[in-house]
């Protein structure tokens, strides 16, 4: 893992901002808790400064700036959308943006009581995502490559994490990953994706799906990506329902779903493992969330 250099300070945010923005200048500034590639500024009640923090490339937030105000005004759901570009600078060396902010509770912190309605609503989201990119989209990277070219990505969450006491079979999970590996590739066009969805990436309001955030992983590609997310975010049970909704999905990309979805099980557990080492990625409390939706995984529909 790559150690991050020293955060941004809200002084610091403020003179940036009064150098290249200064009509933002004099709102109000506090730092969003967390993050990874990102760190998070909220700006006024409405906006939010979005600094790179471990990205080491700056192509994530220029990918958000080019395709996020395109893509946000046919989603059913809010996402952040850039209103403002940062330039590096003597002050920052890195890139910066001001983006719309999502109201709401992340997942990580929240919960989904109505489970039903969180399940529609995640299926209408998709399927408005889910259309044919267009030929200069992002195409797949880390993120986004069919499940027999991650193995070596699985078995490394999973040699790495801690499983003692857990009542999970390594087995039981290698099964899972094994069958959707053994699956075809994506047969239809390349469709957006987000690529990144689980807990932390979506927001919560009245007791379910409020907002999608961090598109850093935007691509073009399977579907099967954003589909795990059945059982990374939706209660027991309403995985089902979810798949009922979203009307698109064959067998083969539901089995290359389930099985993203458990390699992104193990790495919440991998990052709540890491919760005591200083890095801001490391979250003792995505643990617990990590190993409920593991079980979820194991369950099936």
């Amino acid at each position: 893992m790559i150690e991050p250099e020293p955060d941004a300070s809200e002084d610091l945010v403020r003179e940036l901002l009064r150098e290249q923005h200064p009509d933002l200048a004099d709102l109000s500034i506090r730092e969003v808790p967390g993050g990874w590639g990102n760190q998070m500024w909220r700006l006024g009640d409405d906006l939010a400064v979005r600094m790179q923090r471990m990205d080491t490339s700056p192509d994530p937030q220029l990918k958000e700036r080019r395709w996020l105000p395109l893509l946000a005004a046919r989603l059913p759901l809010p996402i952040p959308t850039p209103v403002r570009g940062g330039a590096p600078s003597a002050r920052f060396p890195k890139l910066w943006t001001v983006m719309t902010w999502v109201h709401g509770t992340p997942l990580d912190h929240g919960s989904i009581v109505r489970g039903g309605h969180a399940a529609d609503t995640l299926a209408a989201f998709l399927r408005a995502l889910h259309v044919e990119a267009p030929a200069d989209a992002p195409g797949a990277s880390d993120f986004g490559t069919h499940p027999k070219d991650s193995r070596g990505g699985f078995e490394q969450f999973l040699a790495a994490v801690d499983l003692d006491g857990s009542g999970f079979a390594e087995d039981d999970i290698q099964a899972v990953w094994d069958d959707a590996a053994a699956t075809p590739e994506w047969p239809g066009p390349r469709v957006w994706v987000h690529g990144d969805l689980h807990p932390a990436n979506v927001v919560t309001a009245d007791g379910t799906l409020a907002g999608i955030v961090d598109f850093g992983a935007l691509h073009a590609g399977d579907p099967a990506w954003d589909l795990g997310a059945a059982w990374l975010l939706l209660p027991e049970g309403e995985a089902a329902r979810f798949f009922d909704r979203y009307a698109r999905a064959d067998e083969a990309t539901v089995r290359r779903a389930r099985g993203l979805a458990a390699m992104k099980c193990l790495f919440l557990i991998l990052m709540g493992q890491n919760g005591d080492r200083g890095r801001p990625g490391g979250k003792p409390h995505w643990g617990p969330i990590g190993r409920t939706a593991l079980a979820r995984v194991l369950n099936g529909m």
